[in-house]
C-alpha cells in the first residue's frame, strides 16, 4: 500500500476530487464503505446522488488510510456528540480529518494537530436574503456595503468560512451562526473577527482560503491556538492510481 507520511507540525493537507466517476471506480470505492454509509447511499433517490456520496465517503477512506497504515474498509469512524465525524478513539492514531462536498466536487482536511472543518460550495443564485437570516449584523453590513456584482462571491466567502468554523468548533447547530463574525471583504484576508464569550478566539483560530474549481468557493478553519500554520496541497494521482485505477 502507498503511504503518505504524517502531516507534520504547522500543515494542514487539503485534498480535492471529482465525484462524478464510471461505474467500475464506484464499485470499488462501494467495497470500501462501512455497512452504516453503504445504508445512507442506498436511500438517496437519485443516482447520481448516491454515486457521488459513495464516491466522497470512499475516497476519503482512502485517503485516511494512506496515513493510517490500513485498509480503507478497516478505518474506524465515529461522530461526536454533535455529529462530528472523527477517528475511532480504538484506532489510536490523533488525526483530524473533515470532509465537505457540493454538486461535483469534494475537499477533504487532515493534520495532525487542530481541531479542523472545511467547507466546499458551488456558486449558484440566491432568490432570498439568506445572509439576513443566518450571518450577523457585522457580516450582513459588509455585504450590503459592496457593488451589485460582487455580492454573491461575498456571501459564499462569508458562508464558507462560517461553515468550515462550525465544522472545526465541533457544536454543530448549538452554536449560532450569528454569535461569531468572519470577514467578508475580498480585499481582507480570511480571519475570525469575533466569537461571542472568547476575547482570545481571533487569535487563537486561523482561517484559510482554498483553492477551488471555477464556480466554487471553499474555506478552511483551524483551532491553532495561534501557532502557525500553511496549507499543503495533495494529489491523489500520486497514490491512487496505480494502487485503485482512479483518477482526480
Amino acid at each position: 500500500m502507498a503511504c503518505v507520511p504524517s502531516v507534520g507540525k504547522g500543515i494542514i493537507d487539503i485534498w480535492s476530487w471529482s465525484l462524478d466517476r464510471s461505474i467500475p471506480e464506484v464499485s470499488r470505492l462501494w467495497d470500501t464503505l462501512s455497512p452504516e454509509e453503504t445504508l445512507r447511499a442506498t436511500r438517496f433517490v437519485r443516482e447520481r446522488d448516491a454515486i457521488r456520496f459513495s464516491t466522497a465517503r470512499g475516497l476519503m477512506r482512502m485517503v485516511l488510510s494512506q496515513y493510517l497504515g490500513v485498509q480503507a474498509s478497516a478505518v474506524i469512524l465515529v461522530t461526536n456528540t454533535h455529529g462530528k465525524p472523527q477517528i475511532g478513539p480504538s484506532m489510536q492514531v490523533p488525526l483530524q480529518f473533515n470532509l465537505s462536498h457540493s454538486a461535483d466536487r469534494a475537499v477533504l482536511a487532515v493534520c495532525d494537530m487542530f481541531p479542523i472543518g472545511i467547507d466546499i460550495e458551488q456558486i449558484r443564485p440566491i432568490n432570498e436574503d439568506v445572509a439576513g437570516r443566518f450571518f450577523s449584523r457585522r457580516e450582513c453590513a459588509a455585504i450590503k456595503g459592496l457593488q451589485q456584482q460582487d455580492y454573491l462571491h461575498a456571501f459564499y466567502r462569508c458562508w464558507t468560512r462560517k461553515e468550515a468554523f462550525v465544522k472545526a468548533h465541533g457544536m454543530g447547530l448549538l452554536l449560532p451562526l450569528d454569535s461569531f463574525d468572519v470577514t467578508v471583504e475580498d480585499k481582507l484576508p480570511p480571519r475570525l473577527e469575533r466569537l461571542d464569550g472568547d476575547e482570545q478566539a481571533s487569535e487563537s483560530w486561523k482561517l484559510f482560503n482554498v483553492d477551488a474549481p471555477p464556480g466554487f468557493v471553499g474555506a478552511v478553519a483551524a483551532m491553532t491556538g495561534g501557532e502557525a500554520v500553511r496549507l499543503r496541497y495533495q494529489s491523489l494521482a500520486r497514490i491512487f492510481i496505480q494502487d485503485a485505477g482512479l483518477v482526480t
